[in-house]
């Protein structure tokens, strides 16, 4: 181990100020993980990738997120406002309630933004994660 990460993994850095929208944080994440791979660019696809395969490592990486703080900014409640209202166009009638109640809260500055819906996703194949198996580590710079 190495300041508490196992040595050798590979550094996968993904950069705050390459991106001002949730379709920007998918280019990143297509730039640094895929290396411009067809991938499909959505919240349950970015969790897929986290568990290796797809051009990933298979034995876990580190995620180094650089300018996370504006990240934070860019991602907070008026961009989750503007993805869930996109959703709410395209969701299942059996998801309507919940997202429609999502963005109701969002629109109050309440409830997850888009920032900790991925950190959340993110940090379940961490260390600790319900797939933490995955071998993932997140760094927030």
């Amino acid at each position: 181990m190495e300041n508490g990460r196992a040595m050798g993994k590979r550094v996968v850095e993904l950069d705050g100020n390459a991106f001002d929208t949730l379709e920007g944080f998918f280019n990143e994440v297509g730039r640094a993980l895929l290396h411009d791979a067809h991938w499909g660019r959505n919240l349950d696809a970015f969790n897929d990738i986290l568990r290796g395969g797809f051009g990933t490592p298979d034995e876990g990486f580190v995620l180094r997120w650089l300018n996370s703080s504006r990240s934070q900014d860019v991602l907070g409640y008026p961009a989750t406002i503007r993805y869930l209202e996109d959703k709410i166009l395209q969701c299942h009638p059996s998801n309507l309630v919940s997202v429609q109640a999502h963005l109701e809260s969002a629109r109050r500055g309440e409830g997850q933004t888009l920032f900790q819906i991925l950190i959340d996703i993110i940090r379940a194949h961490t260390p600790g994660g319900k797939e933490q198996e995955d071998g993932v580590e997140l760094e927030l710079a």
